[in-house]
């Protein structure tokens, strides 16, 4: 069964009042991200982004899991072909990213248990991150033979810190919910049964603030992060070394390593890189 992105504005009145509430959604594959799902999420967030009685997002997965990475029993189809393969990331990932990015509308995300690659980086676009104590935070792409694309690694670095990024991405490394905390990406760390009550707590005081002031203070803390970003050394460096070193980031989508990880992901077996 695919999986699907669905989004509910609560009522005009009441203490719900101009929350929407968007969950991911796919049984069986902890809400893994299907292609769909991410043109979905541009859709969602765009219609956010336009809606006058929006006033919070809160974002969450269903079945205990906030998000689990990609779809990979997709990738076959699709990931070996570098065209196609930078056709999902520049459009179909990064139209779901860039569309929560610049949602000027607070989001509030609520995780629990595995919030793996591609929930990482939904998580990493949201304003306020709230998870449970037993979720877990990591980007172990590695194994499966192919790296994380360029905008999405620096959405990543951006929001985890570039030492987590780093062990998520060369040492599959993952995190729990009171280490992410410790390194900022979190904003709380709840009990369970508490987690749903914490984060609809939270959307609920943003929702009853003045929603305009929420809007520009958004655009404002986008505009000077703009600003600030050319102006790191680090980044200037980085962008330098991505120009003359990888000039396209999607040419190992042949390579044996890249087809290996994913067989041996379906097939149920270590890889043999």
């Amino acid at each position: 069964m695919a999986g699907e992105v669905v989004a509910a504005l609560a009522a005009l009145e009441g203490p719900d009042r101009g929350i929407v509430r968007v969950a991911l959604r796919s049984e069986g594959r902890l809400n893994a991200m299907s292609r769909a799902m991410w043109r979905q999420l541009c859709s969602v967030f765009e219609s956010v982004q336009r809606s006058a009685d929006a006033r919070c997002v809160l974002i969450e997965g269903e079945d205990g899991a906030f998000c689990a990475g990609g779809d990979i029993s997709e990738y076959p189809a699709f990931r070996f072909d570098p065209a196609s393969l930078r056709d999902f990331h520049e459009n179909d990932v990064w139209g779901g990213l860039s569309a929560m990015l610049a949602c000027d509308v607070p989001i509030v995300a609520c995780i629990d248990g595995a919030c793996m690659g591609a929930g990482v980086e939904i998580a990493s676009c949201c304003d306020i991150r709230i998870a449970a104590t037993g979720a877990r935070f990591g980007a172990p792409i590695a194994r499966l033979g192919f790296p994380m694309a360029p905008r999405e690694a620096r959405l990543v670095a951006g929001a985890v810190g570039e030492t987590t990024a780093r062990q998520m991405l060369l040492e599959a490394a993952t995190f729990s919910a009171a280490e992410m905390a410790q390194r900022g990406f979190l904003s709380r760390v709840v009990e369970p049964a508490l987690l749903r009550a914490q984060a609809l707590g939270t959307a609920r005081r943003i929702a009853a603030l003045a929603p305009g002031a929420a809007r520009l203070n958004k655009q404002t803390l986008r505009a000077l992060k703009a600003q600030d970003m050319p102006k790191t050394p680090v980044h200037q460096a980085q962008t330098a070394i991505d120009t003359v070193a990888n000039p396209d980031p999607y040419a190992y989508a042949a390579s044996a390593e890249h087809r290996e990880g994913i067989a041996a992901f379906l097939d149920k077996r270590p890889p043999n890189f």
